[in-house]
């Protein structure tokens, strides 16, 4: 299938383009991009730097992707960004490259990125995601499959929101939020399990309720998070979801919200 390039479109020969793309007016596709087939860039969209992007990509006006780093480390090394497929990116999102030699900025696939989210340098954001608008990530923060960040959430570098987690509109996230639950405030703090959004994914009634006990445990009980991560570990048949967030609050370096 034939590209469809607008005549006011600026694309370096050195950009590699995949099958079926469409690049609009006045968009910018810079040397070192690689587009994969059936992109589709809608008009005033910039892709910069080495940046990999995935089939079926969708682009809407005053995007800007692959741009350098803008921690004041980054003096020009060669940094990537590497997007998966199936993703939308709304008006005026921003994704920036890695900072250190070598390093990459990743981004999954089939999220839907709304108007004015911000992906910093270094990140790394899973799949089936969703940004509200204005959701916000400083450098190195890790994003877990099935997030849902709400509008306006700020997130503060090196921070990790695990699988299945909910930040709640205006939210400051200051330290790590746990899978499967709901952070909310500022700065913000864990109200409940995503239980609504549990329920959309197909946990079964079982799952969800050994999730409750384990936020329980971990938030109810008065205790501090290494007596609890052992009564989680005692648990019999504790089942895969609770080793997760088990294995992630362990791993935890700011602590948890």
């Amino acid at each position: 299938m034939a590209n469809e390039i607008h005549a006011t479109a600026i694309v370096d020969p050195d950009a590699d383009l995949g099958k079926g793309i469409v690049i609009g007016p006045y968009c910018v596709v810079g040397a070192g991009v690689k587009l994969g087939d059936g992109c589709r860039l809608h008009n005033h969209v910039t892709l910069a730097g080495s940046s990999e992007i995935g089939p079926n990509n969708e682009f809407y006006p005053y995007v800007s992707i692959g741009q350098r780093s803008q921690d004041l480390k980054y003096v020009g090394e060669p940094t990537y960004l590497k997007v998966g497929e199936g993703n939308t990116f709304r008006e005026f999102c921003t994704v920036n490259r890695g900072t250190a030699p070598g390093s990459s900025t990743i981004v999954g696939s089939h999220g839907n990125f709304l108007a004015y989210t911000h992906i910093a340098h270094d990140c790394v954001v899973g799949d089936h995601v969703i940004f509200s608008n204005n959701g916000t990530l400083a450098g190195h923060v890790t994003v877990g499959d099935h997030v849902i960040v709400g509008g306006l959430t700020a997130i503060h570098q090196f921070c990790r929101i695990g699988a299945h987690a909910m930040t709640g509109g205006c939210s400051k996230i200051v330290q790590d939020v746990p899978p499967y639950m709901i952070a909310d405030g500022n700065p913000a703090k864990v109200r409940a399990i995503n239980s609504v959004g549990l329920s959309r994914r197909g946990f079964d009634e079982e799952t969800v309720a050994a999730i409750k006990r384990a936020h329980r445990v971990l938030y109810r009980e008065q205790r501090n998070y290494r007596e609890s991560l052992e009564i989680l570990r005692a648990w019999p048949d504790r089942g895969p979801e609770i080793d997760l967030l088990i294995d992630f609050v362990a791993a935890s370096e700011r602590g948890i919200s």
